[in-house]
């Protein structure tokens, strides 16, 4: 083949390669426009003076503050009026039984004869208090039974008056006799008598219950209380 022939070859061959490449080859597509963007809440325009907004929403009917409950029926005045007078009235008639008694214990017992007779216990290992029995002059004057109650609250510190009464001016004599448990739990009896002196004016006894440690005995003692 000569020259001629060569050259012509190569550029048959080089036009067939272009027509080939062109027609593989796919034209690429159409960019589409990009879309409007919506106006933020922002770059909104405001609303005119007196409308709502079309997408702000109405708050519910519920969520509306209620009514306060009603309030409860107050008393009327004068069912208060009139119980405030009933408290006074039962304070009056408190406080004029006080003054009765005061005044019937100075009718019964004046000072110039009234004698007034106490007992009292510092006691819890060696006796328990069952009864006590007083005399004066030899006559019974007071037979006192005791409960598990008042007993404990001798105990606890407490002063009984066991006996008021009236006495003339001049030496007198009294016995007091004591019943109760003792050691080991035996039932236990003893006396305590003192002879004193009745003047003008009202006098004071105690009986006094205590524990005589070292003997393991309880002691009774009466005290004028001059």
């Amino acid at each position: 083949m000569n020259l001629k022939h060569r050259i012509v070859s190569i550029a048959v061959c080089a036009v067939m390669l272009s027509a080939g490449s062109a027609i593989g080859q796919t034209p690429p597509a159409a960019e589409a426009p990009p879309a409007a963007e919506a106006p933020s809440a922002a770059q909104a325009p405001p609303a005119a003076k007196g409308e709502t907004p079309a997408d702000t929403p109405a708050p519910p009917a519920d969520t509306q503050a209620a009514p306060p409950p009603p309030a409860p029926d107050a008393p009327p005045p004068e069912l208060k009026t009139l119980d405030q007078e009933v408290q006074g009235l039962k304070k009056d008639v408190v406080d004029l039984n006080k003054d009765l008694f005061v005044l019937q214990e100075e009718l019964l017992f004046p000072a110039n004869t009234q004698v007034a007779l106490y007992i009292s216990m510092d006691v819890g290992t060696f006796f328990a208090l069952d009864s006590v029995t007083v005399k004066i002059d030899n006559k019974e004057v007071k037979n006192y039974l005791y409960t598990a109650r008042e007993a404990d609250a001798l105990l606890k510190g407490g002063v009984q008056q066991i006996y008021l009464g009236n006495l003339k001016v001049g030496k007198h004599e009294l016995v007091a006799f004591f019943t109760g448990k003792g050691p080991v739990e035996r039932d236990y009896k003893r006396g305590a008598t003192i002879n004193f002196d009745k003047g003008v004016g009202a006098k004071y006894l105690e009986l006094k219950i205590t524990d005589r440690v070292p003997k393991h005995q309880p002691e009774f003692m009466i005290k004028d209380w001059e």
